[in-house]
This record gives structure tokens, C-alpha cells and sequence, in this order.
């Protein structure tokens, strides 16, 4: 079995040693040919001078590879292209691993049983709330704040897409189903993501089996200004966005693009309910989440507006079918 570990940074040199370092601590049976790839997404701080000092002390395990045009998803499908391995896995910049990481995750795949994995992410430390927000639980934000990603201590069979700081595929996952998304994926001036729950998301749609291994940890950080009103509201906006990007635009209704009745039923019936809920709140944390919902869906119809423009009826979303080769 060969292993490749796609990691994409962008102008985080310091979170980035440390999780190179982490992972050059992993440890897999001979059998297994390991490399850790990573995808400098046009940085331009000091990424490529702390890759290639692992690629000198470790040439075997250690690549790196420079990705030119600004955005994870091509970061990510170029990762995928240049990659070695019949199993990929995807792991951040702003994560350590455990030693035994990338066996747990990747082993269920030798035998074709599974499509892909994905493990747990835990925060690296206990983060520091305010009064008025909730790490996990029903009001949690633990999602957006670290990608936390814990479903308990038993393996079990997914039926929902894993996140992208900790997941693996076969190779033969994007031959079938294409590429990432190039109009999802953080990238400068934009925190539209879903990339990976997308991707995930395909998979299993189309009848593949994901499998959820809890053995395989990542640790992620835990950035002060994600627990902020600020940040949350906007990622729950782009969220919302990310969300009518995935779906595909329908037919028109006698002749009338379909984003007109959408749009008329979110201003006239769905969003009054939300905010409703919003306003009579009285937990702090409840009334947050529920504000914060108010700002997905207020991402939703403006991405509703907007979409017949950016993406024309009956075209395929940019990235999604790319071909390896």
C-alpha cells in the first residue's frame, strides 16, 4: 500500500512546523510507502524554506510542491495530481497528529472495503468561551471554531461527510467522482468553504461507504479571533453561501428561473421564522445560535440572487470533473 498526506498551507510557517514535525514522527509498518506532500498555495512568508528543510533531513517521506493560483481546492487538486499514493489523505496546516495517525486512518482502506475515512479532531487545548457561546452540544460552534469532529470512541459506518483536517480516500475516489470544487474552498478575500463536506458529501451519494475511525486523533488549534461574534457570523454567512453553491440549479417553473420562488419563500416565510426565534431567545448561548442561523440564511438568499449569474444552468461546478493524468 502506498500512503501520500496532502498537506496545503498558506503563510502559516510557525503552525506548519509543528505539524510537519508531528507527522514526521508517524509511524507505519514497512509494508506501507509513506510520503507527506505539501501544496505551498503561494506563500509568502518563510513556508518553502521550513518544507525543504524537512525535505533535506527526511527525502524519502517529505515533497514539496508549488501551487501558483490563490484557493485550497487548487492547492488541494494539485496535491491530488502529484500525489504517489493509491490512498490520499488530508490533514491541515493548524493540526498535530498522533504517532500512530496515519496507520489508523489509512489501514481500513487497504482492503477496498471502504471509499474513505475519517477521524477525530479535538482542540489542542481547552478553549477559553465567553458566556455567550457553546463549544459542543446542540448550541456547539466547536465545528467552525477548530473542525472538531468527534462522533465517540467506536468505529462505525459514516453517514455524513468527514471533515478535511482528517480524512482519507482512495485514489480511485476522484478518478470516479472528480476533482474538488474550484468555487468552494477558503482562499484570500473569501471564507466560502465546504470544499471537503462537498467532496464527502458526492461520495456517498453515490452509494460509497466512509467509515469513522476514532483511533486516528488530530489536534487542532484553537485561534483567539475564531471566538468572536465578528468571525462567527461571517463564517455562518459564507456557510450559507457554500451551502446553495453545492446544489444544482433546477429546471425553470413555466419559464421562470426558480431563484424568484426560492428568494420569495425565504423573505416571506422562512427567514421571519428564524429571526423570530432569534428575538425571543433568552439563553445567551440559544440566542446566539440562533442568530448566527439568521446569518446563514441571510448567506443563503444572497447567494440565491447571485447564483444564476455566476454559474449558468447545466453547467458543471468549476473543478469538480477534473481528470487525472
Amino acid at each position: 500500500m502506498r500512503v501520500t498526506a496532502i498537506l496545503c498551507t498558506y503563510n502559516r510557517c510557525t503552525s506548519l512546523a509543528r505539524a510537519l514535525e508531528s507527522l514526521a514522527a508517524s509511524a507505519l509498518p514497512q509494508s506501507v510507502e509513506w510520503e507527506v506532500l505539501v501544496v505551498d498555495n503561494n506563500s509568502s512568508d518563510h513556508t518553502r524554506e521550513v518544507v525543504e528543510e524537512y525535505c533535506r533531513r527526511n527525502p524519502d517521506h517529505f515533497r514539496y510542491e508549488f501551487e501558483p493560483e490563490q484557493g485550497k481546492s487548487f492547492a488541494l487538486n494539485t496535491g491530488i495530481r502529484k500525489a504517489r499514493g493509491d490512498i490520499l489523505v488530508f490533514v491541515d496546516d493548524d493540526v498535530t497528529v498522533e504517532k500512530a495517525w496515519l496507520e489508523e486512518l489509512t489501514a481500513p482502506l487497504e482492503s477496498g472495503e471502504w471509499a474513505g475515512t475519517g477521524g477525530k479532531i479535538l482542540p489542542d487545548r481547552p478553549p477559553s468561551l465567553p458566556p455567550w457561546l457553546a463549544f459542543d452540544g446542540p448550541l456547539g460552534m466547536g465545528a467552525r471554531i477548530v473542525a472538531h469532529f468527534d462522533r465517540g470512541n467506536e468505529p462505525y459506518e459514516l453517514d455524513e461527510a468527514p471533515y478535511g483536517a482528517n480524512m482519507a480516500f482512495r485514489k480511485k475516489m476522484f478518478e470516479k467522482y472528480g476533482f474538488f470544487r474550484t468555487d468552494l474552498g477558503p482562499r484570500p478575500g473569501s471564507e466560502i468553504r465546504n470544499e471537503d463536506i462537498e467532496f464527502g458529501r458526492r461520495v456517498l451519494a453515490a452509494g460509497e461507504r466512509l467509515l469513522y475511525v476514532p483511533s486516528a486523533v488530530v489536534y487542532h488549534e484553537v485561534p483567539e479571533h475564531r471566538i468572536t461574534r465578528k468571525y462567527l457570523l461571517k463564517r455562518w454567512f459564507d456557510d450559507g453561501r457554500a451551502e446553495i453553491r453545492e446544489r444544482k440549479i433546477k429546471p425553470k417553473i413555466w419559464g421562470i428561473p426558480r431563484r424568484y420562488f426560492r428568494v420569495a419563500n425565504y423573505i416571506l416565510r422562512f427567514l421571519p421564522r428564524k429571526i423570530l426565534h432569534w428575538l425571543r431567545a433568552r439563553d445567551p448561548k440559544e440566542r446566539f445560535r440562533f442568530k448566527c442561523i439568521v446569518w446563514q440564511a441571510a448567506g443563503e438568499l444572497v447567494e440565491m440572487w447571485h447564483q444564476p449569474s455566476a454559474v449558468k444552468e447545466g453547467r458543471e461546478a468549476p473543478g469538480a470533473h477534473d481528470a487525472l493524468g
